[in-house]
């Protein structure tokens, strides 16, 4: 995927409403937008929601309202989802050559703060810090998404293995930035989408060293994306600029070995449930990410233990995004925002957007929508 930062990384765009219908994708990639248009102006939330239904009743481009969804069964979602079928990744598509030139890109927030009465101040910059080769047990849930924009022009972002509620201890899903799957509103859907949990663990290709052979930089192998679904509200909405959409700015992977029947979580030793509505007041946030933009050079996982979140929003009617204060750069996108649950880790967030000079990061607060996107995709599978 591509990360967030340096307000490039990962398209940060959210719908209007608290509804959303998920995108089901097979195969997609996390990538740039195309969309050149200036950022929308920070003091009117509507002006970033163009699709929006102005009455904040509807979802943009005639999908049905959040009363109508809530009544959907999994047949409903499955019809829809139909619709936003793409072909899977290429087998053998990434090697080593091909993920070093891929490129982070990730929207970028805008010039000012929102004006919103639920926005909180931005929280000062925490350094991020690099994780000691090799990698704890516990961060082989984390890796890199690449991704093929078209063009022969390759992209990246960050992503984590989480749990699968239909397929306890077997999962093969992974939750990223919904820019890492497609660009939203100009239409463009990002192909060859791969995982690599724990890039680059033994440290092989840091420093500018050339691996040997793969195990040496993918040490839990390649996983090629099936199957993915986004929120309707970045795929309607979604663009180069930080906004409304970036409120549902997540995505979730079906993953499958190019070798092997093992499942990834058998495959890395575990997997990190999702907190869905997890309260805010309770939250200590560390960020995990492959930020790839200066100063960075993407080979290193680091990590931001930020503490309690901040909020903003660009769309009162829909939950705040989280914020932290963070120095990871582009290529983080999409990575995981964790906090402790019942003594353990759990999964609360993803990296979204974040300023020019990447002093904070933002991601979207995790609510019913994203619970009935995974819900679906683990059904689906």
């Amino acid at each position: 995927m591509s990360p967030i930062s340096r307000a490039r990384r990962r398209p940060a765009a959210a719908l209007g409403t608290a509804a959303v219908v998920l995108a089901l994708f097979t195969a997609t990639a996390c990538g740039p937008d195309e969309t050149k248009n200036p950022p929308p102006a920070a003091s009117s939330p509507a002006a970033t929601s163009p699709s929006a239904d102005p009455a904040g009743k509807g979802l943009p481009a005639g999908l049905p309202s959040l009363d109508e969804l809530k009544k959907w069964k999994f047949a409903d979602w499955d019809n829809w989802a139909k619709q936003h079928v793409i072909t899977p990744a290429t087998k053998g598509f990434w090697d080593l050559q091909k993920m070093l030139q891929a490129k982070p890109t990730t929207p970028v927030a805008p010039p000012q703060q929102p004006t919103d009465d639920g926005n909180d101040p931005l929280p000062a910059p925490i350094q991020a810090k690099a994780m000691a080769h090799p990698y704890t047990p516990q961060y082989g849930v984390d890796g890199k998404v690449f991704f093929d924009v078209g063009g022969g022009k390759h992209a990246v972002c960050s992503a984590t293995v989480v749990s699968d509620p239909a397929h306890p201890g077997k999962s093969n899903l992974v939750w990223t930035a919904g820019h890492c799957l497609t660009s939203g509103k100009s239409g463009q859907q990002y192909t060859n989408l791969a995982f690599v949990p724990a890039f680059n663990s033994s440290g092989a290709v840091s420093h500018g060293q050339t691996a040997k052979s793969p195990d040496q930089f993918a040490p839990f192998g390649i996983w090629d994306a099936t199957q993915a679904i986004t929120s309707p509200q970045w795929t309607a909405e979604g663009g180069e600029y930080g906004s409304a959409a970036s409120q549902y700015d997540f995505a979730i992977l079906r993953v499958q070995p190019e070798t092997g029947s093992k499942s990834l979580e058998e495959t890395v030793g575990g997997s990190v449930p999702v907190w869905f509505d997890a309260p805010r007041d309770q939250l200590r946030i560390t960020a995990v990410g492959y930020p790839s933009a200066p100063p960075f050079d993407g080979m290193e996982m680091e990590r931001c233990e930020a503490g309690k979140p901040s909020r903003l929003s660009f769309d009162k009617t829909r939950p705040p995004m989280d914020v932290i204060g963070c120095t990871m750069t582009a290529g983080s996108s999409g990575g995981g925002w964790f906090s402790v649950k019942d003594g353990k880790p759990a999964l609360v967030s993803n990296t979204s957007i974040g300023p020019e000079n990447s002093s904070w990061l933002a991601g979207p607060y995790l609510d019913d929508v994203a619970a009935h996107a995974l819900d679906y995709i683990a059904k689906k599978g």
